[in-house]
């Protein structure tokens, strides 16, 4: 199996880039199976939505056109059964605003049994101050 670290560093910047270019195909990612479809979490500025339906939805009805993630820190530890959690800091950048806003994102990534992982968890904190 992949180094942790490694896993984490590709998922990080396959994620940012899927979600600057199309947010919509970020679904596979939340799914494992039918019955873990509906156990994936994505807490978004303190409002938490189970399931992928709900994720995708979300993630599409976000109130910008565009955007640019900047990661600034990336840590990532590995956790019980084969799972990865990731921390990720960095800056975003949305439509046509000039100053970026910093934000906080963690991952808990799981096996999908097939040598990949799927999303577990997700919580998104913009931060300020």
């Amino acid at each position: 199996m992949a180094n942790f670290a490694d896993v984490a560093k590709q998922f990080v910047e396959f994620y940012y880039h899927q979600f600057d270019a199309d947010r919509k195909q970020l679904a596979p990612l939340y799914i494992l199976t039918i019955r873990q479809r509906e156990n994936s979490m994505l807490t978004f500025e303190s409002a938490s939505i189970a399931g992928v339906g709900g994720i995708v939805e979300k993630l599409s009805c976000l109130p910008f056109e565009k955007v640019k993630h900047a990661v600034s820190t990336l840590d990532a530890q590995p956790s019980e059964n084969g799972g990865i959690l990731i921390l990720v800091t960095g800056a975003l950048l949305v439509d046509e605003e000039e100053r970026s806003m910093n934000y906080s994102q963690a991952f808990q990534l799981l096996p999908d049994g097939a040598g990949s992982y799927f999303i577990y968890n997700d919580i998104f904190k913009l931060v300020f101050g």
